[in-house]
């Protein structure tokens, strides 16, 4: 069948599956499975580019100067989750490019979605953490903010808090960072909101996929109302029912429920790949892509678009 709906830009480098650490679930299969898919599928029509690294400046913008020289240079793991891999530091560097370089398109008026890892949003200005090394989507951010003078909002529907975004966003009047994250879950924060610019909706283990849609569009409100130039997605898969690393109920069409919302905000979007760690990331991938892509307000039915979850317990 034909693509339909607008082009997508799709931001991937396959060079980001060369690190891995055994039996880690950030792995290098949740790329290349979701890629080799997308490559694939006929429902989506994709650009595809390859990432810039991110420079050195746009790094020291959202981290401090002692945190870029230990990711560039630091042998050992930073903690139990978040190992030093040979190579990391342009890996990072490769990421945040690829989130920097969907910002633009963005701002050029083009969807684009960034493929590539490691994930950002756990890195605060100042640790690595949570198998996050750089903060890709706050230094998209700051990007937006401090080059091109826009005010941005930042949709976090990873099951886990973005909690490196937050505190990197925390206090800047031209940001919003809002979040729907499992709670309790790691890394633990993200139970309230934080005054001026965060907001956060915890919802419990095993939460109904009926209720956390409903979280999900209490912080689109908070999306809409901040009325943003731009939008960035983190984009995180984990809280599909068969993700091993919580307890949420999300399916398939949940994730192209929730493309849909994205293509109704009120500006242009930019979105990330943050978690998910099933091996149906790449059906959920395409799930969001697709109603991001093709959505005209109405719902759509993942069935006509071969998207089966893999059926297995945990």
């Amino acid at each position: 069948m034909a693509s339909m709906g607008d082009p997508v830009v799709l931001i991937y480098d396959e060079q980001c599956a060369a690190y891995a650490a055994s039996g880690h679930p950030e792995r290098p299969q949740r790329v290349l499975s979701s890629a080799a898919r997308l490559r694939e599928q006929t429902k989506i029509s994709f650009e595809w580019h390859a990432p810039r690294l991110a420079p050195r400046e746009a790094i020291l913008r959202a981290h401090r100067l002692a945190h870029h020289d230990a990711v560039a240079t630091q042998k050992h793991a930073f903690d139990e989750d978040t190992p030093s891999h040979e190579g990391i530091y342009h890996h990072a560097l490769r990421a945040a490019g690829g989130a920097m370089d969907a910002m633009t398109h963005a701002t050029g008026g083009k969807k684009a979605f960034s493929l590539l890892r490691p994930p950002g949003h756990h890195a605060t200005p100042e640790r690595a953490m949570g198998f996050c090394y750089f903060n890709s989507m706050g230094i998209a951010v700051l990007e937006a903010v401090h080059q091109k003078g826009l005010r941005v909002a930042v949709f976090d529907f990873d099951v886990h808090h973005g909690n490196g975004t937050e505190e990197m966003l925390l206090g800047c009047p031209e940001t919003l960072f809002v979040s729907v994250h499992q709670s309790p879950c790691y890394p633990g924060t993200g139970l309230v909101h934080h005054p001026p610019n965060a907001r956060n909706y915890p919802i419990r283990p095993h939460t109904k996929a009926k209720d956390h849609r409903k979280a999900l569009l209490r912080a689109l409100e908070d999306v809409h109302a901040f009325q943003p130039d731009l939008v960035g997605v983190s984009a995180g898969f984990d809280a599909y029912r068969l993700d091993p690393l919580a307890q949420a109920s999300l399916e398939v069409e949940d994730y192209l429920w929730i493309g849909e919302q994205v293509a109704l905000l009120p500006c242009p979007a930019f979105a990330i790949l943050e978690g998910g760690y099933s091996e149906d990331l790449g059906q959920l991938v395409e799930a969001f892509l697709l109603g991001w892509s093709i959505s005209t307000g109405e719902h759509m039915d993942p069935q006509g678009s071969n998207l089966q979850p893999t059926m297995k317990t945990r």
